[in-house]
């Protein structure tokens, strides 16, 4: 199961990815520069001007390395994948319950649950660790808004009520996040989210850790044999991997907040390598990625007590762990989906 930390991370623009007999092989001006066994990857993600011979996609699709392609700036342009793993009776149970809106406001409800839980979290760590260089009233009124939050959403049945509160929970958690930043304020401010394009610093962080997180999280999914793009909370939509991002929803707070919150408060990343373009969006260095990159790698490398298992997995693998959960839920074999919930 560890080889899901193994990731393989191509940012140098201009470089070609090719296989030689079992290896993935990176050449940089036709010069070979890092040679890696297949079994040793789980996902390649490759960022701007870098290309891959046609075999090697066929290799990667056959040993379920999950691929995908990115821009220079870390949205999502493609991804490739192979035959889809796992029982048929599996994705036709999932496509069943995507189309009864009941279950669908069901499992919402459960996703919804760890989401608003652990955007809570977020700030009660706050609280407690930066009490001293914080607004601490205005992070536990949040707080309270995200506790009721939770406690509408327990009795609502439909998705577009659910939707409503996830919105109103998402305004309350930004709304204080800008006071989560305690070192260099005047360098990073967040005054909302935004997102195509992200328009600051902050926002740009956040954006490029989502994507690498919608990676991963997509990747568990087609290992577990569920297909991504079938989601409840996301409905269908052309090219939109809807499953993925419901499951992303309960891991944002917990892996890529905190990380971005760490980057900036620990001086890891400096404003020096952002750039703005004329249009005004905002994107990092080669520098800054890399750090970026290192840090969320480091970051899935930590151990935590599963809420739901009561043991130690690494944060890298609970991406697959909640797929595999999820999967045994739509098989019958466990009554609910146990959604993550950060302690």
């Amino acid at each position: 199961m560890k080889k899901y930390l193994n990731t393989l991370f191509v940012t140098t623009q201009g470089a070609y990815l090719s296989k030689e007999g079992e290896t993935v092989v990176v050449s940089i001006e036709k010069e070979p520069r890092l040679q890696l066994p297949i079994h040793t990857i789980s996902g390649i993600v490759c960022f701007g001007q870098v290309s891959m011979s046609p075999y090697l996609m066929g290799f990667c699709a056959e040993n379920k390395v999950g691929v995908s392609f990115l821009t220079e700036y870390g949205h999502f342009l493609a991804s490739i994948q192979g035959r889809i793993s796992g029982n048929v009776l599996l994705r036709r149970e999932q496509y069943r319950r995507a189309d009864d809106m009941e279950y669908s406001s069901e499992i919402t409800r459960s996703i919804l649950t760890g989401k608003i839980s652990n955007c809570r979290a977020v700030l009660q760590r706050a609280l407690r660790d930066h009490s001293d260089k914080t607004d601490t009233e205005a992070i536990t009124r949040e707080s309270m808004r995200l506790r009721s939050s939770l406690n509408q959403i327990q009795s609502i049945n439909k998705l577009d009520e659910l939707r409503g509160i996830e919105g109103d929970a998402a305004n309350a958690y930004f709304g204080v996040f800008d006071h989560l930043i305690v070192a260099q304020k005047n360098d990073f401010k967040f005054e909302k989210r935004t997102r195509r394009p992200p328009l600051d610093e902050v926002n740009c962080l956040l954006s490029f850790l989502y994507t690498l997180l919608m990676h991963d999280v997509r990747s568990a999914l087609e290992s577990v044999g569920l297909d991504s793009c079938v989601g409840f909370l996301h409905r269908d939509r052309p090219g939109r991997p809807s499953l993925a991002l419901d499951i992303m929803e309960e891991f944002r707070p917990f892996l890529a907040d905190r990380l971005a919150l760490s980057l900036i408060n620990r001086e890891q990343i400096r404003k020096k390598g952002f750039k703005k373009l004329e249009s005004g969006a905002v994107f990092m260095d080669d520098n800054t990625r890399k750090e970026v990159l290192v840090a969320y790698q480091k970051r899935k490398q930590e151990e935590i007590i599963h809420p739901y298992l009561k043991e130690s997995v690494s944060a890298g693998l609970l991406f697959y762990v909640q797929a595999l959960l999820l999967a045994r839920h739509l098989r019958g074999d466990i009554d609910g989906y146990p959604v993550f919930i950060w302690k």
